[in-house]
This record gives structure tokens, sequence and C-alpha cells, in this order.
């Protein structure tokens, strides 16, 4: 079969099972043509509400995650691996602020770097995301302009989202601001940068996360249910967070708390709910961020080897990718707004082994898109001989195989939101 290559249109995106969801093409196209909702499958995708001049569709697809991604190559000053991409520095971190490392779910790095800029005026804003106020288990995009607003948006945020609907406003808008998102996210920031000069002018900091994926509406819909609450009495669902790795809670109007542990909710054999990736993550090149200036995933624990899921104080594993990160870093620890301990690369294999296996197995994946006719994502600077032999033949096949078996069961074969079905609630936040 003749291989198709990468989506010419965003329609195409979305049909081929790229999208992320990540809410750029609305931001860029603007409200009149494109708004962000939940398709048939629970998923955050694009309505298109009419045509596209060819010039903004273009525009879009040089950013869109989906259609392109451009990795960092092999910076100066910076140690280059195919499993974790430039690493200038390597620390378990938290935040200083007892307070803000207790309600983050893991140490509070990301959130203690936010109030910073914002407290510092290096920046006027910084998007990220939070709980949705009107839909608990759903996520906002939210412009925080003062560090308590950083803090009310911490604690993770699993499902479906799209973070980045606010950016062309802030870009038109002339504001400085910083970016905390999901690896996907940071590298649809840095293509834009590519065609558009005022994101290198104005977001002088993108920082992020390791990502094992996004799920749909239905996994919180699911947990809502196993504790027998009806969906209009529930005031709050949390993944996690008051705590580390704290607890996965759903909370009524009335004042009930029903709590998961982080293994009854994540690894437990008995549990009644599938966290059922969207497609676009199990092909992911890249979900340690390495586009990024930072990257601050859970600094898990290790027992004999592997992490546990204890409670525990707070900590985040700090991979420190660019000479901007790396200044930001120890300004933020002078100031007392973050605290660093010793990290060795052996122990962050240890805390993260299931990263790596779709990210060194990208290159296979693509192949498996490649020889069934798929639509792939155009990979650049991605080093994929340095990940094929670091994958070994083993991760190699089974990565390609699955790729291929999720191929058949038509996994990648979505349909855009029905702009029917768009809610009054936008799902942002300013």
């Amino acid at each position: 079969m003749t291989s198709r290559g990468a989506p010419r249109t965003l329609q195409e995106v979305v049909t081929s099972g790229l999208c992320t969801g990540c809410g750029l093409c609305a931001s860029l196209a603007g409200g009149e043509a494109i708004r962000m909702g939940l398709n048939s499958s629970g998923h955050s995708r694009p309505a298109f509400l009419g045509a596209l001049p060819v010039a903004t569709e273009q525009r879009i697809l040089a950013a869109c995650p989906g259609a392109t991604l451009t990795g960092a190559g092999r910076p100066a000053g910076a140690l280059t691996t195919a499993a974790w991409g430039p690493v200038r520095a390597l620390h378990r971190s938290w935040a200083g602020d007892e307070a803000v490392r207790h309600r983050a779910a893991a140490g509070g790095t990301l959130t203690a770097l936010g109030r910073f800029l914002l407290e510092t005026g290096e920046v006027e804003a910084v998007v990220h995301v939070r709980a949705s106020t009107t839909t608990p288990w759903l996520t906002d995009a939210l412009v925080s302009t003062d560090p308590e607003t950083v803090l009310r948006g911490s604690q993770s945020r699993y499902g479906p989202a799209a973070p980045l609907v606010h950016i062309e406003q802030l870009l038109d808008d002339g504001l400085r601001f910083a970016v905390i998102a999901k690896p996907c996210d940071i590298s649809a920031v840095r293509s834009l940068a590519r065609v558009d000069p005022r994101v290198d002018r104005q977001v002088p900091y993108m920082l992020t996360i390791f990502c094992g994926g996004v799920h749909n509406e239905k996994v919180p819909l699911q947990i809502i249910h196993h504790h027998g609450v009806p969906e209009d009495e529930v005031r709050v669902f949390r993944y996690r967070g008051n705590g580390w790795p704290g607890p996965t809670r759903v909370e009524t109007t009335g004042g009930t708390r029903h709590d998961l542990t982080y293994e009854q909710a994540w690894h437990s054999s008995g549990q009644s709910w599938r966290y059922d990736l969207q497609f676009r993550c199990k092909i992911c090149p890249d979900a340690v961020g390495e586009s990024a200036d930072l990257s601050a995933p859970d600094g898990w624990v290790l027992r004999d080897g592997k992490p546990i899921y204890e409670e525990a104080p707070g900590t985040n594993a700090l991979l420190v990718r660019t000479a901007r990160g790396a200044d930001l870093v120890r300004r933020a620890v002078a100031a007392g707004a973050l605290v660093l301990s010793p990290l060795s690369a052996a122990e962050l294999r240890q805390m993260h082994p299931n990263h790596l296996d779709r990210r060194l197995g990208a290159p296979v994946q693509q192949l498996a898109l490649q020889v069934t006719g798929s639509r792939r994502i155009a990979l650049r600077r991605y080093r994929p001989l340095a990940a094929l032999r670091a994958a070994g033949p083993r991760l190699l096949w089974q990565q390609f195989a699955g790729t291929l078996r999720r191929i058949r069961r038509r996994d990648n074969v979505e349909e855009p939101v029905d702009p029917a079905s768009l809610p009054e609630r936008t799902g942002t936040e300013r």
C-alpha cells in the first residue's frame, strides 16, 4: 500500500487519529471557524464551523503537533541521549513552600516556578490548566496572572483538555507569558515560533512534565459511577494532589468523599475502569518533553530499584534542558522557591521505564503507519538511529506489531466534533 505521508488538512489530522486535542488550531483560526469540544469518543477535538483560508490552515498545520514535530536535535552544552533527549542538569526538586509542595500532585516544582516567574515580574501570565469549575471531571485552559491563581490550578489533570486555546490572543495582546503544559503542547508552541516571531519575544519559558498519555472523558465518569455518585452531585474530581501521590478523590455537593489510592486508581487488577489512551499518545515520540526548557515528572521513591507509590513528601525529577531553564532553576533556588537534591541517571531510568517504550519505538511506529498507508506525523531532529540502537530488536518488534494491531482495530479512525453538540461551556478560563 502506498504511503500517504503527513496530514494535508486539519480534518485529516483528526480523522487519522493524530490530533492531541491541544486547542492551538482553535486559537489560531478564531472561534468563528473552530471551537473545541468533546467528540463521540470523549476526546478533546476541534469542531469545524466554516471553511478556513488556505494560508490560515497552512500556518496551523506548521505548528499542529498532530501534523509535524521538531525535536531539539543535539544542542551544545547538553548531554543528549536517545532516552531523555538533551539534559544539562539532573536533580530531584520540590517547592520551597510546603503548602505548594503538599497541594501539587508531586513536588510542586512547576507550580513553584510559575509562581516565581509572576512574583519576579518576568512574565505577566502563565498558561496552564485547572479542573473545570462547571464540570469537575473535565479540564479548562487557564491563564493565571497572579501566584495564587497558579496554585489553584495545580494538581494533575489526565483527561481531555485544550490548554493552548488562548495563545493567539495572548500574542495579540503583547503579553509576556510562560507555558506549563504537556510535551506535545510545548512542541506545538515551539513549532509556532518558526512561523510567528512573536513567540520567541513573548514566551520566554516553556515547562513540562513526562506524559503517560491522555484518556477520554469516560474514565473519570467510570470512577464516579464506581462510587455510586450521580454526575450532577459531583463537586470535586481530583486525580492526584493534596499529598504525594495523593488520592483520586470524588467529593459530592453534600460533602461526602470517596478516595482511591494511587495503586487502586492506576494499578489495581480489580479496577472496573480502563485507561484507554487516544491513538496519538500511543505513538508519541516525545513523552519526556525534550523541546521544553525543563521537564519535571514525578520523582518516585525507589525500593529495590523499582518505584513505590506510598504517600511521602512530594518530589519531582528535574531535567534541565536549556541554558534559559538552568538560569531559571538557579535563581528560583537562590530565592528559596525551589529545593534541589541529587538524582542519578540510573535512578531516573528506574523511576520512569514505561515512558521510554513509545519514545524509542517511534521510528518503527511511523513505519507501521507508512506501510499501512496511514497518515503519520512529520518528525524532524528526533535522532531516529539513536532511538533504534537504544531500543533493540525486541522492543522495536513490540512497538511495530502493537501499532499494526491498533490500525487494524481502526483505533486511529476518528470523527471531528459535531458542531451541533457543542455545549455553552467554552472550556476555557482567563
